[in-house]
């Protein structure tokens, strides 16, 4: 006899059925005492001496349930070990998750260059030099003599200096406004790429660890997309690529749709990326020289019909 397994709401049921059991045991027994004691039972043992007074506790031996007690112990025991025996034939299994071939296979080259750091303004262009017109002669008029003023001084003469008017000081410039903060620069390829959460604690190196969080990520991608009804309708089928950010702490950011089939499948591929930031644990973050930074990632999801 193979083991026996009891998924989904099975063992739910089969309990429930127990205890429909028991609850029915005891309206039967109940109601077959109260039968028996509506009978004239004082008329039956009248004069009926009791050996021990044990015996009489129910008065009546009709309506003794201690009567029942094997019955009642053996059945108890037997349910008890269903009860049990369901318990550990209870099978959680994981859902069957359809990933098609090849879903991470990306063989198209896209020339997207990956988002820029902000740099700062250009210089304004130079003024234009400045453009000599030459005026006729006829224009030019003869200037007046310069009249020459005596400026001899006599003896007797008083000279008074004129008084000194101390201008303010103008008040100091602005200081110039802080510079801009430095973004700092997203990678698109380095040492160390970030990877899905999950597979920190798998044996092996980089490359060990990188396949299983790939694995994982299929897993999540298309146990969690859901197929747009009209895509699904018109028999859509494709492949949507997204551009996201995997920032230093591990955070989804700046999701682009970069090539979209249609049909609302490019949204449904935006909706999932974007609620791995739900998730219990981020993405590891990719590293170069052993410092964590911003990454451009790639990702492919590719949409086929079952």
């Amino acid at each position: 006899m193979g083991d026996i397994e009891l998924e989904g709401m099975m063992p739910f049921v089969m309990m429930g059925l127990l205890v429909l059991i028991v609850i029915g045991v005891i309206f039967y027994f109940r109601n077959s005492f109260k039968q028996r004691s509506n009978t004239n039972l004082a008329e039956k043992y009248a004069g009926h001496k009791w050996s021990s007074p044990l015996d009489a506790r129910n008065k009546y031996p009709d309506v003794n349930a201690f009567s029942f007690m094997r019955p009642f112990f053996l059945l108890g025991l037997a349910m008890s070990m269903a009860a049990v025996l369901f318990a550990f034939s209870w099978t959680s299994r994981d859902p069957v998750v359809f990933i098609p071939d090849g879903a991470m296979d990306f063989e198209d080259e896209m020339e997207i260059e990956p988002p820029r750091t902000a740099e700062p303004p250009p210089p304004p262009p130079p003024p234009p030099p400045p453009v000599i017109e030459e005026v006729p002669e006829e224009e030019i008029e003869e200037e007046d003599e310069p009249v020459f003023e005596d400026m001899d001084v006599e003896e007797e003469d008083v000279v008074e200096a004129e008084p000194i008017v101390e201008e303010e000081a103008p008040p100091p410039p602005p200081p110039p406004p802080p510079p801009p903060p430095e973004e700092p620069e997203i990678f698109k390829v380095v040492e160390q790429m970030p990877r899905f959460p999950g597979c920190e604690d798998v044996a092996g190196g980089d490359k060990e660890k990188k396949k299983c969080a790939d694995e994982k990520m299929l897993q999540y991608i298309y146990k969690n997309l859901k197929y747009p009804p009209i895509a699904r309708e018109n028999g859509v089928e494709g492949m949507a690529v997204l551009q996201f950010v995997v920032a230093e702490d591990g955070s989804v950011k700046d999701i682009q749709i970069k090539r979209d089939p249609g049909a609302g499948c490019g949204d449904a591929a935006q909706k999932v990326v974007a609620a791995m930031n739900n998730l219990p644990q981020k993405w590891t973050p990719g590293k170069q020289r052993g410092r964590s930074v911003k990454v451009l990632y790639t990702l492919p999801v590719k949409f086929k019909l079952q």
